[in-house]
């Protein structure tokens, strides 16, 4: 795990579910995150649906935390509040590594309404839109 991301995210071991920022260009952000056997969502030598959600959602936070740091300000506490459209082709397997892209669809004031892909080796495994609450 990258340091670094811990100054994005409010999460902590053992629940971190984000390796590394990769940028946001265009209004999309790039994560990402190796599947590793010692992940508390993996099972039977998958992440599984639970820990894929949890990626997305840290992944929102991720974006979320790189923006306020570049503005100079604390990184918010987020809670999902909806997971729609939840679906996923296959789970991601022990060593694989995802690639997720989050896209801000909506925000109304400490609302988001988020689009989220998640990628292995360029395949769209998961993907869902999700609503996310910023305490502030």
């Amino acid at each position: 795990m990258n340091s670094e991301i811990l100054g994005l995210i409010p999460q902590r071991a053992p629940i971190v579910m984000v390796d590394r920022f990769l940028g946001l260009e265009d209004g999309i952000s790039t994560t990402c995150l190796e599947v590793r056997a010692d992940n508390i969502f993996c099972n039977d030598g998958c992440l599984n649906e639970c820990g894929v959600i949890e990626h997305i959602a840290q992944s929102a936070a991720a974006r979320v935390g790189h923006i306020c740091r570049s503005e100079g300000r604390e990184v918010p506490l987020g809670f999902i509040g909806a997971v729609n459209a939840f679906e996923a082709s296959r789970l991601p397997r022990l060593g694989e590594l995802i690639t997720t892209k989050i896209e801000v669809l909506q925000q109304v004031f400490a609302v988001s309404l988020i689009r989220a892909e998640s990628y292995v080796d360029g395949e769209l495994v998961a993907g869902c839109k999700m609503k996310i609450f910023l305490q502030e």
